[in-house]
């Protein structure tokens, strides 16, 4: 099979609630990160809103999950969300009135799920909208595959397959995603349960491409197998190539080897998905005071990096309180057109000498001309001279760097500054051979 993507052109760009309010996220708090959207960045291409997990939990409260809470489920063992924490959703409403409010801003919305059938369902062994081949309304306990469990969350159980009912259950959920007007899904505890959940996320893949609206499909967490790259490409639109990213740098490191081994695999619909922008205010529900760890350098190597490999832009932080700095982060309009219009990215090397860590990364622009990006991730400031027969490129007629505005012409080499932890990037023109 093969999903009809609904983000071909270009990897999703938006804001999930994780890395500020965890499990603990309510419905005034999207409200207003979505305003915040709307007027300031949606501009430069950023409309996706995304609730992340645990939205039917009642008593949620930071990043922490309650073990084998109760959670709010309609009557097809189907879980909707928290009348507390999203008023509108009263009266079997679910998220349609909240996803009316963000689609009114001119923005998408998104939610978070569990793959599988809530354990609570199971247990009460309470009806799934699916009737038997002999006319028997199934159950909760006829789909399910309770030895299929999540490592680190008690809210679900696996669905099989292979039993009767599992298919129409998949289906009765994105019928009602669809009827909420969800139009992402990011979907847990499935990205690297392979092989043995393969079949589940099929099905589930299956089902949303036949709910008769368009919806992206995410899959978390990583990291992402390599060898089943091309199962990711036909059932979904982006899976998660590590585990959750946070604000440190080991893990920014890290993610240089991830985005090379996975390059090849992106575009055209394919988003390996390097995780979230932890910039600007984090883990809001611990301490309002908190802000990413990363410094500035930090910061922009990370959106050089997630832009010229094309990852999905996914903001982490509480939009609302973002400074001038982070503001300019995600709204540099130079540095997004890498994101949208770089083809063929690719690792052109990676050097280490003593203290200093260079690597150099090459795209072409689908406007014209190359993008490349000198990064030193090493601990120690350092200058290099690239040229012209190392990144395999005509003359230089033109360059500008996009972080800093500054523009030469006419060179076959050119010496590049670079901080430690910092980037340098370039929009290249070059003369015609």
């Amino acid at each position: 099979m093969e999903r009809k993507s609904a983000c071909r052109d270009r990897a999703p760009m938006g804001w999930n609630s994780w890395d500020c309010y965890g499990a603990a996220v309510t419905e005034e708090i999207v409200k207003k990160n979505a305003d915040y959207m709307a007027k300031e960045l949606k501009a430069f291409g950023w409309e996706y809103v995304v609730v992340d997990i645990q939205w039917s939990s009642a008593t949620a409260r930071n990043n922490e999950y309650h073990p084998f809470e109760e959670l709010c489920m309609d009557e097809y063992s189907r879980l909707i969300p928290a009348p507390n924490r999203f008023p509108s959703s009263k009266d079997g409403r679910g998220f349609a009135p909240l996803a009316e409010y963000v689609h009114s801003l001119g923005l998408k919305f998104g939610i978070h799920i569990m793959r599988g059938i809530p354990r609570q369902a199971v247990h009460r062994n309470t009806p799934i909208k699916a009737s038997g081949a002999d006319g028997r309304k199934l159950t909760a306990r006829d789909v399910a595959k309770t030895a299929s469990i999540c490592v680190w969350n008690t809210d679900m159980y696996g669905v099989d397959p292979k039993k009767e009912g599992a298919k129409e259950y998949y289906e009765s959920l994105f019928s009602l995603y669809a009827s909420w007007g969800v139009d992402f899904v990011k979907c847990d505890d499935i990205c690297r349960e392979l092989p043995h959940e393969e079949e589940e996320l099929i099905l589930l893949s299956r089902a949303m491409s036949e709910c008769g609206r368009d919806m992206v499909l995410s899959l978390s967490p990583g990291p992402a197998l390599l060898e089943k790259a091309e199962l990711y490409k036909e059932v979904a639109d982006m899976w998660r190539i590590t585990d959750d990213f946070w604000d440190q740098w080991d893990l920014l490191y890290a993610m240089f080897e991830r985005a090379e081994k996975w390059s090849i695999h992106t575009g055209a619909g394919n988003w390996p998905d390097a995780d979230m922008l932890p910039i600007g205010p984090l883990r809001q529900v611990y301490d309002p005071s908190e802000r990413t760890h990363f410094t500035r350098e930090e910061q922009r190597t990370m959106m050089t990096l997630w832009s010229i490999f094309r990852s999905p832009l996914m903001i982490g932080g509480e939009m609302t309180g973002f400074d001038d700095f982070t503001r300019s982060l995600v709204t540099n309009e130079k540095i997004l057109s890498i994101h949208k219009n770089a083809r063929f990215s690719h690792q052109v090397w990676r050097r280490k000498r003593v203290d200093t860590e260079l690597v150099l990364w090459l795209a072409i622009s689908a406007e014209g001309g190359y993008y490349a990006a000198l990064f030193n991730i090493g601990e120690k400031d350092a200058k290099y001279t690239l040229t012209t027969e190392e990144m395999e490129i005509g003359k230089i007629r033109t360059r500008e760097e996009l972080w800093s505005g500054e523009t030469a012409s006419d060179e076959d080499t050119f010496t590049a500054e670079v901080n430690a932890h910092d980037v340098k990037v370039w929009k290249l023109e070059v003369l015609e051979v």
